[in-house]
């Protein structure tokens, strides 16, 4: 059995940086993740990606802010039950919670923060008769290790963020790069589609929108593919690697059945501390809902510290917390 103050549901960004606040006011974390690493999906989906949006950080890879995260919160010792799915939430009769996952690992809590990202995910698949026969043989949904992709032909599809960011990534270390998508303009950020552009005209990407891949062909391993253009009919294109692109379909799994306000797959909760409408359970990061909600890392982070702040409350009720910058004393203290 595991006994915690805030038991963590999660060990993504948020997850991590929530045992850096919880440990300036002397909480222990717990984290649980059925992934068998930390990092959520910056170390599962796409390690090598760089990001933008992490203040101090001009550009970061996902691998390495997760390897920073760690190295922020080692001084408060988290301990970790990762592999392993969290599946039964229960009261005890002291008024904590009794978690078991998957696999029976017993954890006792008074506070549950839900960090779980999008939840349990998988890749959506385009609907092509015979894509499985090519999966880990040409055909990847998610890219991990860009070098793999080094002097290779490549075709991506879709038409937001991850496959505009990928197309503009990989540009510089595939042979040749071709991105198709069945519309004519994109669901991503303004900036990435101008540099797609860009790298269109200048020969290094090939676009080819209001046509979808449509075929795979290969002996064992995949050799082409077959893309049905909307106006001008089929064509077959030489190729190494097909990547989809086309999101993640979310799914909360377990968490759905804890009795938790739920809206579209997200937990709802109160932006006054991140609180669900099950008291002593939080949630925080991509798998919250609220009024104006933006899924970034960094509202993840800023949630994480309100919650934390509430937690600390219910936890010890007669205490007074005396909120220190960090900058004065290193920690936050309480009388």
């Amino acid at each position: 059995m595991i006994e915690t103050d805030i038991l963590i549901i999660g060990a993504g960004p948020c997850g991590l940086f929530t045992v850096f606040e919880a440990g300036l006011v002397k909480l222990k974390c717990h984290l649980i993740d059925a992934l068998p690493q930390v990092g959520g999906q910056l170390s599962e989906i796409y390690p090598k990606k760089p990001i933008y949006d992490i203040p101090g950080y001009p550009e970061i890879l996902a691998g390495d802010l997760v390897d920073r995260l760690m190295e922020q919160i080692a001084p408060f010792k988290p301990t970790f039950t990762l592999g392993e799915r969290a599946e039964i939430i229960e009261k005890t009769a002291d008024g904590k919670f009794k978690l078991t996952t998957n696999r029976g690992t017993v954890h006792i809590a008074p506070v549950i923060a839900i960090a779980g990202g999008l939840g349990c995910f998988e890749p959506r698949k385009p609907p092509i008769s015979n894509i499985f026969d090519f999966e880990d043989k040409g055909v990847e949904y998610i890219i991990k290790d860009p070098e793999v992709y080094k002097d290779k032909k490549i075709v991506i599809a879709g038409g937001g963020d991850s496959a505009l960011d990928w197309s503009i990534f990989l540009s510089d270390i595939a042979k040749e790069v071709t991105l198709v998508h069945r519309r004519s303009s994109f669901r991503g950020a303004l900036d990435s589609v101008d540099k797609v552009m860009e790298l269109s005209e200048e020969g290094k990407i090939s676009l080819i929108t209001e046509a979808e891949v449509v075929g795979l062909s290969g002996n064992g391993q995949l050799e082409s593919v077959t893309i049905k253009h909307k106006t001008q009919g089929s064509k077959e294109l030489e190729t190494e690697h097909f990547i989809p692109l086309f999101g993640l379909s979310p799914k909360l799994g377990p968490i759905g059945e804890w009795g938790l306000n739920i809206t579209k797959n997200a937990i709802d909760v109160n932006t006054l501390d991140y609180s669900t409408n099950v008291d002593g359970i939080y949630a925080i990061g991509d798998i919250n809902n609220y009024e104006g909600k933006l899924k970034l890392i960094l509202c993840g982070f800023h949630e994480a510290t309100i919650m934390v702040q509430s937690a600390f409350k219910r936890i010890y009720p007669d205490k007074k917390l005396s909120f220190k910058y960090t900058t004065v004393n290193g920690v936050q203290g309480f009388e």
